[in-house]
């Protein structure tokens, strides 16, 4: 069951040519059951992994009742009270999280693990980390780990506010006050998802360029994007009144400020960032080395130059698909950090071609300054103007050059995608006439379909097409 373009703000039909596959693959490993978006006021700053619920889990079952959220139809007063319906589709997007255990018994699972000699998937824990719930506070009666992603391994821990939550009376501030996650405010969303779809440093939530090669699909990500597709609840008067209506280019700018600061702390972690005598290469863009080998003169190089890495040439490159699309936010949302935040991208490329110390210093350099992006973001309209701006940003000439490598080139995909229904859902365009632009993006989405054949200059000018289809609504 595909979520309607009335609650996801635009239809994402234009999405299924790429993100069906990260649905089915990565976005399985995840943990973002989401809420609504609100301030960013007042967000934890974790530096390598979510704020965790001190909590006991007490399982999905105990969210289950019919007065609660275990409905067969979408017919309650305040929320719609089907939500562990639509959480358990075994179809929807929206039941990807349920699908999450279950996937570590497949044959692609198991034979993952026996690359790795963990034994059994299902019991490792190398896997649980984000294919269940890892609850590390502790398991009430009721919790199963078979669930899969459940309600608490995103909401937190519900051992103290669940009777409160239920409450007549009861508010969402009372909730956050014992120990629900807030996954209204865009900082705590984002550094939530991003322990299974990027990484943490808590056990099971890391996947290392290791488990990728024994067969994990790559990770990719993108906040406003994934929250609609696994949206539980709808924006309506009612949700907008106790929560705010929902600014998509906010939380997706913010999504990509935490993801730039998650990726070097991590790599900062002298436990992650090496493995052996060898980089971490999870850190690293695929397609630097991930090319077709060749020996004689039919051989092809396996490095572009890139304005934005002044790296020598044959060095793998750190990936910087989030980074790419941070700078174009910055420029319209925050022009007096964009500087900065540009100078201090290039000097981390750079510095890693020096050593890892250097690089190291250099990372947490720009994850500060990426935070501070972040914090910006949460004073900016984020309004008509800015959205198309940034989407020029994405398609400009200090831009486009960077899409040398298949990452930066699929965030900037999701990014136009995510662009476009912010228009729509902020009421600046018509579902109508955005419909019309969404062929250009499903061109773009194509463009990148298959990352052993991906042609940066064919997917440029798919972008240009879809962006300018975009401008052409201003």
């Amino acid at each position: 069951m595909l979520l309607g373009s009335a609650e996801l703000g635009g239809s994402v039909s234009g999405r299924w040519s790429y993100i069906h596959g990260l649905l089915s693959a990565a976005l399985i490993a995840g943990a973002s059951l989401i809420l609504g978006l609100g301030s960013m006021a007042g967000d934890a700053q974790a530096s390598s992994a979510s704020m965790a619920s001190h909590n006991i889990h007490v399982g999905v079952a105990s969210c289950a009742g019919s007065t609660c959220h275990g409905r067969s139809e979408p017919t309650g007063k305040v929320v719609r009270q089907d939500e562990l319906l639509r959480w358990q589709d075994p179809s929807s997007p929206t039941g990807a999280h349920s699908r999450a255990f279950a996937v570590l018994g497949s044959a692609r699972g198991q034979a993952i693990a026996a690359k790795l000699g963990i034994g059994s998937a299902t019991d490792a824990p190398m896997c649980l980390g984000c294919h269940s719930d890892p609850a590390y506070a502790g398991k009430g009666p009721q919790f199963h780990t078979s669930d899969g992603v459940g309600c608490e391994a995103c909401h937190g821990g519900a051992g103290e506010w669940l009777s409160s939550h239920y409450a007549v009376g009861g508010t969402h501030e009372a909730n956050v006050a014992r120990g629900m996650y807030p996954l209204d405010r865009p900082r705590a969303r984002a550094e939530k998802c991003l322990d299974c779809h990027f990484g943490s440093d808590r056990p099971g939530q890391f996947v290392s360029h290791r488990i990728m090669a024994a067969g994990h699909p790559r990770v990719s990500f993108e906040l406003d994007l994934f929250s609609a597709l696994q949206q539980h609840h709808l924006e309506d008067s009612d949700y907008i009144q106790r929560k705010g209506r929902t600014n998509n280019v906010k939380m997706w700018a913010v999504g990509q400020a935490v993801a730039v600061n998650r990726a070097v702390t991590l790599y900062a972690n002298a436990k992650l960032g090496t493995e052996g005598v060898f980089p971490e290469i999870y850190f690293f863009d695929c397609q630097t080395c991930h090319r077709q080998i060749v020996d004689g003169p039919k051989g092809k190089a396996n490095w572009t130059a890139n304005p934005g890495r002044p790296i020598p040439s044959g060095m793998p490159a750190f990936n910087d698909e989030n980074m790419i699309m941070l700078s174009a936010a910055a420029k319209v949302a925050a022009p007096g950090l964009a500087a900065k935040f540009d100078a201090d991208s290039r000097a981390f490329h750079a510095a890693l071609a020096k050593d890892r110390a250097s690089a190291v210093s250099a990372g947490l350099k720009l994850g500060g300054t990426a935070n501070q992006l972040a914090d910006a973001f949460a004073g900016s309209t984020m309004g008509r103007n800015e959205i198309f701006s940034i989407v020029d940003n994405i398609s400009s000439n200090a831009t486009s050059p960077r899409f040398t490598d298949y990452e930066g080139s699929v965030q900037a995909v999701m990014a136009v995608d995510t662009l476009l229904n912010a228009l729509v859902h902020g009421g600046y365009v018509t579902e109508a006439r955005a419909a019309g632009i969404r062929g250009s993006i499903d061109r773009a989405y194509k463009a990148v379909n298959d990352p052993n054949n991906y042609r940066a200059a064919d997917f440029k000018v798919a972008l240009s097409q879809a962006t300018a289809s975009i401008r052409s609504l201003r």
